[in-house]
């Protein structure tokens, strides 16, 4: 039983779903100089809920040692941080901060929880605002 279709409704008219951009991280590149530059997947848009990261949430990377402004992110797909096997670093989330602002890049730190059992699947990261605007 999926639970998060049955409360749709309830949360969406709180706070309606955004379409963001999601880059898949595929790893990073180094340049003669040992400079990593990481790359990513072509852009995909997904359909997501942006909410202020709250305490419980900010509790699970405590040890993290980050600061900045950090969001959580429900989104369609399985979203992923940091991933050593494969040597890949956190996916990239392109959308504004709040409503009608400018596009900005946040990066995925942690992942909080994911269910995707199918393409239809969902997860919950938090992600945490980068310099500059997104491209």
């Amino acid at each position: 039983m999926n639970l998060h279709a049955i409360v749709r409704g309830a949360i969406t008219t709180v706070n309606p779903d955004r379409s963001i951009t999601w880059l898949v991280s595929t790893g990073n590149t180094i340049e003669t100089n040992g400079k990593q530059t990481p790359t990513y997947a072509a852009p995909a848009t997904i359909g997501a809920q942006v909410q202020p990261s709250s305490g419980d949430d900010l509790k699970q990377i405590e040890y993290l040692n980050m600061q900045g402004i950090f969001r959580t992110v429900y989104a369609f797909g399985d979203v992923e941080g940091i991933v050593r096997p494969e040597l890949k670093g956190g996916d990239l989330l392109q959308f504004a901060p709040a409503l009608g602002g400018a596009l900005r890049n946040w990066l995925v730190v942690h992942v909080l929880e994911t269910w995707t059992p199918d393409t239809a699947g969902w997860c919950c990261v938090i992600a945490v605002l980068q310099e500059g605007s997104a491209p």
